[in-house]
This record gives structure tokens, C-alpha cells and sequence, in this order.
């Protein structure tokens, strides 16, 4: 599954951040962020227009991604939990 079809409070783990090619410099950033395979992470909100952007949370940092980031994150959807 990918974090941009993820609910919003749920929790899930990531398994890797996709490559769109050999130096894609954004997946590479997305790991140095922490988008790391066994990292909780989840969306805490989606913008107005559309769900872009996404407030998601890895660790304890929250960040802004566009829906076209979040679809390079493969995530666990059954590890994930509901968020209180």
C-alpha cells in the first residue's frame, strides 16, 4: 500500500521509499528525512483541495509531502494501529 492511500490517524510502518530512477534525489531525501523500512509513521491531516498537501508524521517530526512524495512510500497497512 502507499502512504498517500493511508486514513488520516492511522498508523502503519513504512517498508521503503521507491525509486523513480537511479539518482532520484527526492526518494533520497524522503530517507534522509526518515522515511526509513520500520518506521511508524502516519497522517496526522490532508489539505482542502484535493488531500495535497499531507501532514504525515515519521517519528516524532511532522512534515508536509505532496500526494506524489507520499506515493513513493510503501507502508504495512496491517501494522498499523488507530491513533488516540
Amino acid at each position: 500500500m502507499k502512504l498517500c492511500a493511508l486514513s488520516p490517524r492511522r498508523a502503519a510502518i513504512v517498508v521503503a521509499v521507491e525509486d523513480a530512477s537511479p539518482t532520484d534525489a527526492v526518494a533520497r531525501r524522503l530517507r534522509e528525512l526518515g522515511f526509513v523500512a520500520g518506521e511508524r509513521v502516519e497522517i496526522v491531516a490532508k489539505g482542502p483541495f484535493g488531500g495535497d498537501p499531507l501532514l504525515v508524521q515519521v517519528g516524532f517530526t511532522r512534515f508536509a509531502l505532496r500526494r506524489a512524495e507520499a506515493s513513493r512510500i510503501r507502508i504495512d497497512a496491517d501494522a498499523r494501529e488507530t491513533v488516540a
